[in-house]
């Protein structure tokens, strides 16, 4: 709750923001809770995840492709930057960009402009960019994975995600959530968790953090 409170100035604001934590701690959903509280939150929410495809692939989602610029280029297509304009755009995984896109995204922040790839002129683009890493990006830096400029151009803002059991008071009201999500998704009458549930809930290890205690509370009720 502290860290939502503090967010509330950080998504009023137009700063780039990064996300740091383990897989699972729950980046995406405080990325839309930042854009939502957001002037741009009636607009686009992008999401690309860049651990997801390979570089080939990544460069064209991200910046798009005129026709013909590549074998198999049919028709041309709007990358997510173009995607995401006057909205938000969301890097999953960011750590995970080789270093020529990394070049290539450094310009378009720096510039507010995106060249598709065979495109003759850039295009303007009005975002704002939310990255996650669940790697110190500072280390990667350090051993050249990383571009040193482009992690202090996106480290305006950051915010850290500690794992669930490193945040065991959450843990109680993540359950009821989800127990109503699941309930209200297969129209079911809505479940209360027992005191006895919770607390057993409370003391497991969570390798797998928020996703697997998700997992956990629909696969309870479902059984």
């Amino acid at each position: 709750i502290r860290l939502l409170t503090t967010l509330e100035g950080v998504a009023a604001s137009q700063a780039t923001v990064l996300i740091s934590g383990e897989s699972g701690t729950g980046k995406e959903l405080l990325a839309r809770y930042i854009h939502a509280r957001s002037p741009r939150a009636h607009r686009p929410f992008v999401a690309l995840n860049c651990a997801a495809l390979p570089d080939s692939l990544l460069e064209s989602e991200l910046f798009g492709h005129e026709r013909g610029a590549f074998t198999g280029a049919i028709q041309k297509k709007l990358g997510k930057f173009e995607m995401a304009h006057t909205g938000t755009l969301f890097l999953d995984e960011i750590s995970e960009m080789n270093l020529g896109l990394q070049s290539k995204l450094l310009r378009v922040l720096q510039e507010r402009e995106v060249d598709r790839i065979g495109g003759r002129e850039p295009v303007p683009v009005n975002i704002r960019v939310i990255a996650t890493t669940n790697r110190s990006l500072y280390h990667e830096v350090t051993q050249g994975r990383f571009r040193e400029d482009l992690f202090y151009r996106i480290n305006l803002i950051t915010v850290h995600l500690p794992a669930l059991r490193e945040r065991r008071e959450d843990i109680p009201l993540l359950a009821r959530h989800f127990a109503d999500i699941r309930c209200k998704a297969d129209g079911l009458s809505p479940v209360e968790l027992t005191a006895d549930a919770l607390d057993f809930l409370s003391r497991l290890p969570y390798p797998g953090n928020i996703r697997e205690l998700k997992n956990l509370v629909e696969r309870t009720l479902l059984v």
